[in-house]
């Protein structure tokens, strides 16, 4: 039997192909304590290292660096190893207003997701998506793999019960990676007002759901 390719996630991919496409662009980029490389270096101070404009951050549930707890409230403020001005997502603000869209080239999203409805971070995907198409701004998703992309189960969520922790007709356990959630929300006109957005996706190399 051939040996299977070694897995790369997305920033590993956009690391080593496609960083040419953040030159001279202003970014914003979603992201919390599951951001990271191997070598444990958070996916915004690598950008900075390698001269992208990070203009801002976006910080989900448990915040940019996930320093806060479960439920906790994130609040907005300074990232503390870089300077950049973070906003929180995870609160009354769920969704970037347009002040907050403003200047951006594009919006980078990276977060590692289980695959489960309950979690938080699709319902800020889905929201950061909308802010981006209202706004015209392209969103980049950087693929991870689901740690249960082998299987689905579980009711599927009946309209009229949307929710922040359930916002979209699914299974509880869905099988999808980050990236193919983002593109069944684009794709199924999930987005507010039937809107789309640019849609930009880096998917892992040698990734199976199996």
């Amino acid at each position: 039997n051939k040996r299977r390719a070694a897995l790369k996630t997305g920033p590993e991919v956009l690391f080593e192909k496609h960083l040419d496409k953040l030159a001279d662009k202003s970014v914003a980029v979603v992201a919390n304590h599951t951001s990271q490389f191997r070598n444990g270096t958070h996916l915004v101070d690598s950008l900075i290292s390698k001269g992208i404009k990070v203009e801002k951050g976006f910080a989900p549930e448990h915040g940019f660096r996930g320093t806060a707890d479960a439920g906790e409230a994130v609040e907005s403020g300074k990232d503390a190893k870089t300077g950049l001005p973070i906003i929180s997502l995870y609160g009354k603000n769920k969704k970037p207003n347009e002040k907050q869209m403003e200047g951006l080239d594009m919006v980078i999203f990276d977060i590692q997701d289980v695959g489960s409805r309950h979690y938080t971070y699709i319902g800020t995907m889905t929201y950061v998506m909308e802010a981006c198409a209202e706004k015209g701004i392209p969103i980049m998703v950087l693929d991870r793999p689901n740690p249960n992309g082998w299987y689905v189960d579980g009711p599927v969520l009946k309209n009229g019960n949307n929710s922040f922790i359930g916002m979209h007709e699914i299974p509880i356990v869905h099988g999808m990676s980050i990236a193919e959630y983002a593109q069944m929300v684009n794709g199924e006109n999930w987005l507010a007002d039937g809107l789309k957005v640019e849609l930009e996706v880096v998917p892992c190399e040698a990734y199976v759901h199996s």
